[in-house]
């Protein structure tokens, strides 16, 4: 239980990458910031969050409607 080895800081990244990136463009492409994509890397915030996105208004869907 000492510090963390390089190989530990590799996987960090590599979860990262693979998770918070393509929600933040997920939720920039819904009209929301993508630095809330952040927040999923808290347990109990991700579901959360994801229940709030599911359910709230989409700022880009209510323009699209409105230009149709």
């Amino acid at each position: 239980m000492g510090s963390f080895s390089i190989f530990h800081w590799l996987i960090l990244i590599a979860i990262l990458a693979v998770f918070v990136v393509p929600c933040g463009l997920i939720f920039k492409r819904a009209g929301w910031s993508p630095w809330l994509a952040l927040i999923l890397v808290v347990p109990g915030a991700a579901i959360v969050l994801l229940w709030v996105f599911a359910l709230a208004r989409w700022p880009s869907f209510d323009r699209a409607n409105a230009l149709a």
